[in-house]
């Protein structure tokens, strides 16, 4: 008689893919690791023996999890004060796994760019998407997952497809692509050179930053050269003023990113998107219950 693999091994064996999935329904750190935790007593309870595919099984579950996480999400999200952005997940390999997160995402998919573009899709939409474009499962796996027929699931994803591109115009550079630009970036920003910085915008650049209506921040979005320079050296100063300030480079959600302490505290995260060689987006998330899990 064949032993059956343990349950719990099977869990942290597929972990990381678990969580990288309910992180790209989701867009938040804490509700994705609330997910797993929900999916797991689920698998934990599950008649084993009848289990033919464990990483397809759990992926299943850890997707209608998330679902129904996202679906209460939205409504909240239609409330939130500001801008929202998703909660930073650390991309950088060389960097420990914070708290024991550990996820297989890399590339544009993960960058802030793409999980706001993904805002705009349905849930279900957003789960079909993940699962085939990020993650490559089958259309008769994602069928059972979400409930749906194989033709519905391709139709759904074809339609999230097509809203993906229509709002992605052209891909986010890479951390080895975006180097040159975000450094001389960086020195403009440290040296207060505000024209170097202009030089590095993109004409219709935007800064986005969320507070959550608990901490300030800018509550709607800044647009421009000028504007945007001008706020980024602004918010530096100021920091400076409010105490010791310590501000360190990492690369979160494949963007590189810098993180500003104040008196040894994290209060913010600050990612620049670079595309054609240019910034054309700053996200900046201060909402301290975004900034919990963020290792520095």
């Amino acid at each position: 008689m064949t032993e059956q693999p343990d349950p719990a091994d099977e869990f942290t064996t597929h972990r990381a893919l678990l969580f990288s999935i309910a992180y790209e329904i989701l867009g938040s750190v804490a509700d994705a690791e609330d997910v797993l935790q929900d999916s797991y007593l689920r698998w934990r309870s599950v008649n084993h023996t009848s289990v033919e595919n464990a990483r397809a099984y759990l992926a299943q579950i850890v997707t209608r999890q998330a679902l129904g996480v996202l679906r209460s999400a939205v409504r909240r999200r239609e409330q939130y004060v500001g801008p929202w952005l998703p909660e930073p997940l650390v991309t950088d390999a060389a960097r420990d796994a914070p708290d024991g997160i550990d996820h297989v995402l890399t590339g544009e998919a993960v960058t802030t760019a793409m999980l706001l573009v993904m805002e705009a899709l349905t849930p279900t939409q957003r789960a079909v998407f993940v699962l085939r474009e990020v993650f490559g499962f089958d259309y008769a796996e994602i069928a059972a997952t979400v409930g749906k027929s194989e033709a519905a699931v391709r139709q759904l994803n074809q339609r999230a497809r097509n809203s993906v591109r229509a709002r992605r115009h052209t891909a986010v550079a890479t951390p080895a692509e975006a180097r040159p630009v975000a450094e001389q970036f960086l020195t403009a920003a440290a040296t207060g050179d505000v024209q170097g910085l202009m030089d590095l915008l993109a004409p219709d650049v935007v800064f986005l930053a969320d507070g959550g209506g608990v901490v300030n921040a800018v509550r709607r979005p800044v647009v421009g050269p000028d504007r945007v320079a001008r706020l980024l050296l602004g918010l530096l100063a100021k920091g400076a003023r409010m105490g010791e300030l310590d501000v360190r480079i990492g690369t979160y959600n494949e963007m590189y990113s810098l993180a500003v302490l104040i008196d040894g505290k994290l209060d913010q995260l600050t990612s620049v998107e670079i595309r054609g060689g240019v910034v054309t987006a700053v996200y900046c998330v201060r909402n301290p219950e975004k900034l919990t899990a963020v290792k520095v």
